[in-house]
């Protein structure tokens, strides 16, 4: 008597969890990330040969070929009493909101009298007030710049001490220059963090590519 043959049938395999954790795995990337801001200005920096990387936590002074000079540091704390400290000095007032929206900017640009102005703004606004921007002053009779670098290293200092962060991994200053601008206001610059006694800082170079033999 012959074998009843069972009729064959693929296999099936239910796609329906792995769809939905996929999913969940995409709203969870979306509600968590930080979506980097746009920079007030871009600048090509001049190539070099060095290999070394920008560390992540840095003080950092940006020059665009006009010659204008933009400022960042890194940590919200530190910007929060940086600002206040400003703020104080220059007899510009802050609400909660304007330095919760400034501990979070990537950079800046703008004297202390357009600061309210330009943290309040959206995106398009500020674009507008860095373009008409003639930089953080910095010349001798208001070297607003310097106030930043001095405050903004002081309050890094403090920081770092109080919560004993490896002296590796202190904050550390770096100048960006675009490979156009004038080496006069470079000059001035590197002045800037010498009369505040930082004399020793690097300079952000592209990695220059070996030309082919």
């Amino acid at each position: 008597m012959s074998k009843i043959k069972m009729p064959k049938s693929a296999p099936a395999l239910d796609m329906t969890p792995m769809v939905d954790l996929a999913f969940l795995l995409v709203t969870f990337f979306i509600l968590t990330a930080n979506f980097r801001q746009n920079e007030a200005v871009m600048v090509k920096t001049p190539s070099s040969h060095s290999e070394k990387i920008l560390p992540q936590n840095v003080m950092l002074v940006t020059v665009d070929t006009a010659g204008r000079a933009f400022f960042s540091l890194d940590g919200k704390e530190v910007r929060r009493n940086m600002l206040l400290t400003m703020g104080e000095k220059y007899k510009v007032s802050f609400t909660e909101t304007d330095v919760t929206r400034f501990t979070i900017l990537p950079m800046f640009g703008v004297p202390m009298a357009q600061l309210t102005d330009y943290i309040r703004g959206d995106d398009k606004t500020r674009a507008a007030i860095d373009q008409a921007s003639t930089g953080i002053p910095m010349d001798s009779l208001n070297n607003q710049l310097g106030d930043w670098i001095a405050y903004g290293w002081n309050e890094k200092q403090i920081f770092q001490q109080t919560n004993n962060i490896p002296k590796e991994n202190w904050c550390r200053i770096a100048i960006k220059a675009d490979g156009q601008t004038n080496y006069k206001v470079i000059k001035r610059i590197i002045g800037v963090f010498q009369e505040r006694n930082l004399n020793s800082f690097n300079l952000i170079t592209d990695m220059e590519t070996e030309q082919a033999k």
